[in-house]
């Protein structure tokens, strides 16, 4: 099966994995200690999963709002995405 039309560059190889490792990761913490739902300042309750899919999905619009309205470097995206990261884990 040819793969070319993908467009496979390291960037996204890269990318891929990091995702892989991070829902193995995820999934090895679930079974070891098991999951407690807990409300933080949304007032609903979230798992694990839940404030990873919601740190994912922000962090995807914070990179595309980035591209659209800053000329900036990338990489600083990276960072306010890890401190909106670290923001949810803590307090959502």
């Amino acid at each position: 099966m040819e793969l070319n039309w993908m467009a496979w560059t390291w960037p996204t190889a890269i990318f891929f994995l990091i995702i892989a490792t991070t829902l193995v990761v995820m999934t090895v913490l679930a079974v070891k200690f098991p999951e407690r739902e807990r409300v933080g300042i949304l007032h609903i309750p979230t798992t694990r999963g839940d404030r990873l899919f919601i740190t994912l999905l922000g962090s995807a619009f914070i990179h595309l709002g980035w591209l659209f309205f800053l000329d900036i470097q990338l990489w600083w995206a990276l960072v306010v995405s890890a401190a909106y990261a670290f923001i949810v884990f803590r307090w959502v």
